[in-house]
């Protein structure tokens, strides 16, 4: 992520030196009114709109790799230029790869927005909640469940 696309959480009174990260640029964060109901389709259209702008960002990245890529000359003459080219495109192709599998979780977000499970925890069913979601739209987990997962994750392995 660009730093342009961090915000700090306290400009939404959410923290003090934590930052939330928007994950598309030129969309404010939904803000919920008082007695508004939880995800309703005002704030399910948001959150599409937001997977949606954030998988073309991505796609647009992946293209613009694919492209430039072609346009390298494949062999370059003096051995070192050649390791450097090769080092470069191997963090390139591993970028594109994390984007690859973040498109994935994109899609099956907005899968979930499709049936009516968005915004709900996976695991104990619990209203995630706007902020979390705006900080991670692909956020599966009510934070507490995610904890507890990252817990047991950090203690298996």
């Amino acid at each position: 992520m660009t730093a342009s696309r961090t915000k700090k959480k306290e400009s939404t009174g959410r923290g003090k030196n934590a930052a939330a990260v928007m994950p598309v640029e030129g969309i404010d964060p939904y803000i919920a009114k008082d007695g508004e109901k939880y995800m309703n389709k005002k704030q399910l259209d948001h959150f599409r709109k937001v997977l949606n702008a954030w998988k073309k960002d991505l796609e647009n990245e992946i293209t613009r790799t694919v492209l430039s890529m072609r346009d390298e000359p494949e062999n370059p003459p003096d051995p070192n230029d050649r390791a450097s080219q090769e080092t470069d495109m191997s963090l390139e192709l591993r970028s594109r790869d994390r984007e690859r599998k973040l498109i994935k979780k994109i899609n099956e977000a907005i899968e979930r927005i499709n049936t009516g499970d968005y915004g709900y925890c996976d695991n104990c069913g619990v209203e995630i909640g706007i902020e979390r979601l705006e900080a991670r739209p692909t956020a599966e987990m009510c934070i507490d469940c995610k904890t507890v997962d990252e817990i047991r994750e950090k203690q298996m392995g």
